[in-house]
C-alpha cells in the first residue's frame, strides 16, 4: 500500500508538465502569473498524478516520516459516541509520540476535496470511523493508502476492521437474564438492515438454545429504519398485555434507546422494573445509562478499545487485513433480579 512517501510531489509534477518548481508553485497558489496554456499543462500534470499539495513538505524533503496519523470521520461529529472514539485515537498517538487529526465527512461533503485535504498533511496512515456499524464507501484516491477501519467496514476491498463483538456482547448480557431465572422474553430487535442486527440476533438465539429455549417461539419484532419508529415501541408492548397482565416476563432491547421507550411504557402501565419486569439494553449510550431508574443492565460498546487498536495498527505497521472483532463488556445493573423458582 501507498505511504505518505509514495504521493507526488511537487517535483514530479513539475517534470511532468516540463516546467519548473516554481512554475507549479505558482499555478497552485497564484494561477494568474501563467499563462493560460502553462497554467493548463500544470492542472493536467496535477490531475494525472494525483497530486495535493504537501503541508508537511519539510518532514518528507528530509526523508523523515510525519509520524502522524489521519481520521476520515463519517457522521461521527453529531454522535456523542465520537467523543470517546477520537479521544481514545489521539491518547494513544500522543503516548507514543504521535500527531492525528480528524477530517470529518459529511453527505453533503465533495468526497474529492475532503481527501486531498486529508492527504496534505501526509499522513502516515488513516484510519476510517464511522458512528454505528456500516458499510463505508471509500474515496478512490484512499484504496491504495495505508487504512484502517474503525467501527466499520469498507465495500470495495478488504482492509484491517476494529469492530465491537455484537453477537458475543447479545450473548453474554441475555445469559445472564437468563441465568437470572426470567423465560419469556419480549425481543425487540434494530432494523434488519443494519450490521450489528442479525449478529446480535444470533448471540441472543444462542444464549436461549443454552437455556432449553426455542427461541423461533420468543415474540419477536424488528424496529423500522428511521428514528421516528422508537415511537412504535409502545405499542408493540402494550400489545402483549391483556387485562393488565403482560405475556412477557422481561424485554430485550436492540439499543438503550428502545429500552427508554419500554421504560415509560410499563412505568405508566403500574409495572415495577425489576419486580414485575426485566429489561436490558444494549450500547451503554453515552451520559444516560446510569440515568434510568432504576439503572438499566446493557452492553458497553467499545469505542475506546476500537481507537486504540485502530491507532495501534498503524503506528506498529501491522498486515492485519480482516476483520478483528473487539470485546464488548456487560454492564449489569438494576433493571433485572434473580427470579425465585
Amino acid at each position: 500500500m501507498a505511504h505518505a512517501k509514495d504521493i507526488a510531489s511537487i517535483k514530479d509534477v513539475a517534470i511532468r508538465a516540463d516546467v519548473s518548481v516554481m512554475t507549479v508553485s505558482r499555478a497552485i497558489n497564484d494561477p494568474k502569473k501563467l499563462k493560460p496554456d502553462t497554467l493548463k499543462k500544470v492542472q493536467q500534470a496535477i490531475e494525472e498524478l494525483g497530486y495535493v499539495p504537501d503541508y508537511s513538505a519539510r518532514k518528507v524533503r528530509n526523508g523523515n516520516k510525519t509520524k502522524t496519523i489521519g481520521v476520515l470521520a463519517f457522521d461521527t461529529a453529531t454522535s456523542p459516541f465520537s467523543v470517546e472514539l477520537n479521544l481514545s485515537i489521539e491518547e494513544t498517538a500522543r503516548a507514543h509520540g504521535w500527531g492525528c487529526f480528524v477530517i470529518n465527512m459529511f453527505k453533503d461533503n465533495n468526497p474529492d476535496y475532503m481527501v486531498d485535504m486529508l492527504l496534505s498533511y501526509r499522513p502516515e496512515g488513516i484510519i476510517v470511523s464511522s458512528m454505528g456499524l456500516k458499510f463505508v464507501k471509500l474515496p478512490k484516491k484512499l484504496l491504495d493508502y495505508r487504512c484502517v477501519f474503525a467501527n466499520c467496514e469498507c465495500i470495495e476491498k478488504n482492509f484491517a476492521c476494529y469492530e465491537p463483538d455484537d453477537e458475543q456482547g447479545q450473548y453474554k448480557i441475555v445469559k445472564e437474564l437468563l441465568k437470572a431465572g426470567y423465560r419469556k422474553p419480549l425481543c425487540l430487535h434494530l432494523p434488519t438492515l443494519l450490521i450489528a442486527t442479525p449478529r446480535r440476533r444470533y448471540g441472543l438465539e444462542r444464549a436461549c438454545r443454552e437455556f432449553g429455549i426455542d427461541p423461533n417461539q420468543l415474540i419477536h419484532y424488528h424496529m423500522e429504519v428511521g428514528d421516528e419508529h422508537y415511537r412504535d415501541m409502545p405499542s408493540l408492548v402494550l400489545k402483549h398485555i391483556k387485562n393488565g397482565k403482560p405475556q412477557f416476563d422481561s424485554v430485550i432491547c436492540g439499543n438503550d434507546r428502545i429500552a427508554f421507550m419500554v421504560y415509560q411504557t410499563l412505568l405508566t402501565e403500574g409495572f415495577k422494573i425489576p419486580q414485575d419486569i426485566g429489561v436490558i439494553g444494549y450500547d451503554n449510550l453515552v451520559g444516560i445509562g446510569d440515568l434510568f431508574m432504576p439503572a438499566l443492565s446493557t452492553v458497553q460498546i467499545p469505542h475506546y478499545e476500537i481507537g486504540r487498536l485502530s491507532t495501534l495498527h498503524i503506528i506498529n505497521n501491522l498486515e492485519i487485513n480482516n476483520k478483528v472483532m473487539v470485546d464488548s463488556p456487560c454492564l449489569i445493573r438494576s433493571s433485572f433480579r434473580k427470579i425465585e423458582q
